[in-house]
């Protein structure tokens, strides 16, 4: 249809506003329908074009409202005035004296009219027909903003029928827009996990985006420290522009829509039918159709409010007598037993906030719920209202995972002491001494003192400490901490897994746990179910760990993966056993160079783009940055590990700041950063120990090559070659390799034939692909380093190639060979420009000359710089958008900028 083939879907807004601006101009068609949901910006575009346009065109605007919808041709009034009453709703007359108008503006200045409609959905049907005729008569050009539902009057629709009219629709802000959107507002660093949140909370909606930053950093739930910005919470639901929005949004609305938006978002979400028993189904019909609400698409349709946070902010409007009063007129209605975990969650939350009773084996449901999709305060909430004695216990445990969410590893560690062995006997048992576990090691304790204060408090409870299944996960992370992987196959030879079985066993029960005679039996199988898929996950994920230390990555990756069949069984527990095997298995892909598998598992990481940011956000983003960081790519590998040692510094679940705080603190020093890496240098002095996948090995490794790099005096590099040397390291290949790589990257020519050596029996192909490296660098045979540094870069192993190039260019140019070393040097270049840095040259090659902008890069910048869009600057220089994109980020890199505006000011001298 050609309807269909005019209608283009944008989310930039820049590229929105020159579309419609060169539509206007071409005359390609006589009207442009900019259709988006509420908040999502047609105003600001249609004030941009407005703007843009106004040196080319006489503006008129027209603004469409609710009240007026059903009053022929109200919005009209400005320019009727003059009508006699008998004649207001003459079409003639009407048309009239706009044209009079009209003429007016035309006499005073000659030019074009420009008719803006905003609101367009809410124009009557008489004034619609209006402009369509101003339209066909050529009196005006008409930019229309509505919304998609419930769409544009039928006489508007049809000239789009008729391909008469082209159509914008303009879309949410996407992932990267919402980053460029929010680090311009907030002019800093922003970590992926805060930016996941907000884009989350909003999605993508700029004007919820735009009052969600400006209460979280009024209420200081958004704060800066040094230099990066940390979400320190949860974004505030109950804040000032957030608050306005919804009230404003509610006073547009009917006093049945009010009721009926009130009660969904009480009670979201909720079942379509209810809401029309209660509120009637054309009130529904109408929030529909207006966006407001939406409407789910499974087994049972369910409505909630179109943005989840304007939920939030909807209930703290609602005082606690009014949501009693609606709460009581719904009971006859609700029925909870059919309703989902969600609807069930937000029952109890409602009946807490409206004073009700609540059975206490509901609460400690809903707590749970709540904790593991990181609701910590609704949590606390719910097991501060436990009563039962025997119930006291569970609701501690859920208390000190909301704590340890927040960071707060201290306060969940005392809880889980006193209520640990009380739990034993409970099926959730393994979840509550894992949590007590990583709480304990977060506050720096090892793995074989906590081993040893946990058989003491057993013995003192008279509980069985040999054998118990208790002591074999303490002795499981106590043989990790130690690197023994030979240890943790032993145990898990003995143990066995019975993880079928067990399942199925535990399936027969029906689950019961409340009374009766098989109700102890039914816990026990339950018990001896999760105890047997958790002693398998954690078992395989720590051998993982230990078989990375050890060099042997495709054993570790493969046992990482043989952890994920416990995990289904594993979810809605207490402990995060996805996050402690997803670290466990990415460290593995690392190790054996395989970046782009490290990538998509990370990638695909659900918390990451939900609630879970703000507390593993940090972890996983140090990973991206140990993956950067091998690759070659310093710059890339910093801008990520700077936030993510201070996101680490408020929430570090799983042992990673020391490793991070490293990591950052060696990209700092060899790009030059003296500040940032001093006091990252602080950071890594003053961590605890380091005892996730991360070892702490490997970060004493990076921080002595970090302090070499900052002063230059040797300290550096003798401590690291002591590291490599020791006990513990020697035990260690896989880190013991990566500590000459280390030390090969500052200079020390005598480690190259141990590397070719050791990474000859280490798994993986960043191992080989030294190894060849090594080899052929040793042999000081040009043409084998040439040859050796092609078949890396055809492996994908860039950096190593541009090492290898480097060198046979440094060899080839002192043998006199010119012609030759220029060859190398531009092989050299291209893995340069692959790799999107300024590559800092190790002491151990050849300087080579500087890096400046290219022939092409200086182009598109100078057009960047202009205020050309990335789409202008392909079309004028006939390449594609990406070819522009990739361009101004290497710029970007080589100038040291970070942002768009700052490139004038960077640009180099002609």
């Amino acid at each position: 249809m050609k309807a269909e083939a005019d209608q283009r879907q944008l989310t930039g807004r820049r590229e929105a506003i020159e579309h419609v601006c060169s539509i206007i101009r071409s005359r390609a068609s006589q009207a442009v329908y900019l259709m988006a949901g509420p908040g999502i910006g047609k105003s600001s575009v249609t004030d941009a074009v407005s703007e843009k346009m106004a040196a080319e065109m006489t503006i008129l605007r027209i603004h469409g409202s609710s009240s007026l919808a059903k009053v022929p041709y109200g919005v009209l009034a400005p320019y009727t005035a003059e009508l006699p009453a008998e004649e207001a709703d003459s079409p003639v007359a009407v048309l009239r004296a706009v044209w009079t108008y009209f003429q007016q503006l035309k006499g005073v200045n000659d030019v074009p009219l420009l008719l803006v409609v905003d609101d367009a959905h809410h124009l009557d049907d008489a004034t619609a027909s209006l402009v369509v005729d101003m339209m066909s008569a050529g009196w005006a050009s008409v930019l229309a903003a509505g919304r998609p539902r419930p769409g544009l009057p039928q006489a508007l629709n049809q000239l789009w029928y008729d391909g008469l009219a082209e159509r914008v629709d303009l879309r949410p802000l996407t992932g990267d827009q919402v980053t460029e959107v929010v680090e311009h507002t907030l002019q800093g660093t922003v970590p992926a996990s805060t930016v996941q949140s907000l884009w989350s909370a909003s999605g993508g909606n700029p004007l919820l985006l735009n009052s969600l930053l400006s209460d979280a950093v009024a209420d200081g739930t958004l704060v800066k420290r040094n230099g990066i910005w940390l979400l320190l919470g949860p974004l505030p639901a109950d804040g000032p522009r957030l608050s306005d929005v919804v009230v404003k949004d509610l006073l547009r609305r009917t006093p049945e829509e009010q009721d009926a938006l009130r009660v969904i978002a009480l009670a979201e979400p909720v079942h379509r039918s209810l809401i029309e028993d209660v509120c009637g189904a054309a009130v529904v019909r109408s929030l529909l159709d207006n966006q407001i609400v939406s409407e789910s698409t499974g087994r049972q349709s369910e409505l909630r409010l179109w943005h989840p946070v304007l939920g939030q902010a909807m209930r703290h409007q609602v005082s606690v007598s009014r949501s009693l009063q609606l709460r009581q007129k719904l009971d006859e209605y609700l029925d909870t037993r059919n309703a989902g975990a969600e609807g069930r969650l937000r029952m109890v939350e409602w009946s807490l906030e409206c004073g009700m009773d609540v059975p206490d084996p509901d609460l400690l449901d809903a707590a749970l719920l709540a904790v593991t999709t990181f609701n910590n305060a609704g949590a606390r909430l719910m097991t501060a209202h436990v009563r039962t004695p025997e119930l006291l216990p569970h609701a501690q445990s859920v208390t000190a995972r909301a704590l340890f969410n927040e960071g707060k590893y201290r306060e969940a560690a005392s809880l889980l002491d006193e209520c640990w062995i009380e739990l034993a006997g409970d099926p959730g048992a393994p979840h509550v001494l894992m949590l007590r576990a990583s709480a304990h090691l977060a506050l720096g304790e090892s793995a074989q003192l906590l081993r040893a204060e946990s058989r003491r408090q057993l013995e003192n409870a008279g509980l069985e400490v040999a054998e118990s299944w208790q002591d074999r996960i303490h002795g499981l992370l106590e043989l990790a901490d130690a690197g023994d992987h030979e240890g943790i196959r032993k145990v898990i030879s003995a143990v066995g897994y019975a993880g079928e079985a067990t399942r199925s066993g535990a399936a027969a029960t029906g689950g019961e746990t409340t009374s009766g005679p098989g109700s102890e039996r039914s816990r026990a199988d339950l018990r001896a179910a999760s105890v047997s898929e958790t002693t398998h996950a954690v078992a395989q994920a720590l051998l993982a760990q230990t078989l990375v230390s050890a060099g042997l990555a495709h054993q570790a990756h493969a046992a990482a993966l043989a952890a994920a069949p416990s995990l289904p069984a594993l979810h809605g527990g207490l402990y995060f056993f996805d996050e402690f095997v997803l670290t466990r298995l990415v460290a593995a892909s690392l190790a054996a160079g395989n970046w782009e598998s490290a990538e998509h598992e990370l990638s695909t990481y659900p918390p990451e783009r939900a609630e879970g940011a703000a507390t593993f956000g940090g972890g996983i983003q140090v990973l991206r940055g140990l993956a950067f960081l091998r690759q070659g790519q310093l710059e890339r590998g910093y801008q990520v590990l700077l936030p993510a040692v201070e996101a680490l510094r408020v929430n570090d679940p799983l042992q990673e700041f020391r490793f991070g705080a490293a990591l950052a603190f060696y990209a700092a020093a060899r790009l030059g950063d003296t500040p940032q890496a001093k006091r990252l240098e602080q950071d890594f002095i003053a961590a605890r120990h380091a005892s996730g996948p991360g070892c702490d090995l490997l970060a004493e490794a990076y921080a002595a090559a970090a302090a070499e790099y900052l002063d230059r005096k040797g300290s550096g590099l003798d401590k690291l070659r002591e590291l490599a040397a020791s006990d513990p390291v020697a035990a260690q290949p896989g880190i013991r390799m990566e500590c000459l790589i280390l030390c090969s990257d500052l200079g020390d020519r005598s480690v190259i034939q141990e590397i070719a050596s050791l990474a000859g029996a280490i798994e993986g192909r960043w191992a080989a692909g030294w190894r060849q490296l090594a080899q052929a660098w040793a042999s000081e045979d040009a043409d084998l380093i040439m040859e050796t540094a092609a078949g890396l870069e055809e492996a994908g192993l860039i950096n190593l190639a541009r090492e290898g190039y480097a060198r046979a260019g440094a060899l080839l140019d002192g043998a006199g060979e010119r012609r030759r070393a220029r060859q190398a040097v531009a092989h050299r270049e291209k893995c340069d420009e692959e790799l999107g840095e300024r590559f800092r040259e190790s002491p151990f090659i050849a300087s080579v000359p500087s890096v400046h902008l290219t022939r092409r890069e200086r182009d598109i910048v100078e057009l960047a710089v202009q205020g050309l869009s990335d789409r202008e600057i392909a079309q004028q220089l006939m390449v594609s958008v990406r070819t522009v994109e990739g361009h101004l980020y290497r710029s970007y890199v080589k100038l040291g900028v970070r942002r768009r505006d700052e490139l004038a000011l960077a640009l180099p001298k002609k």
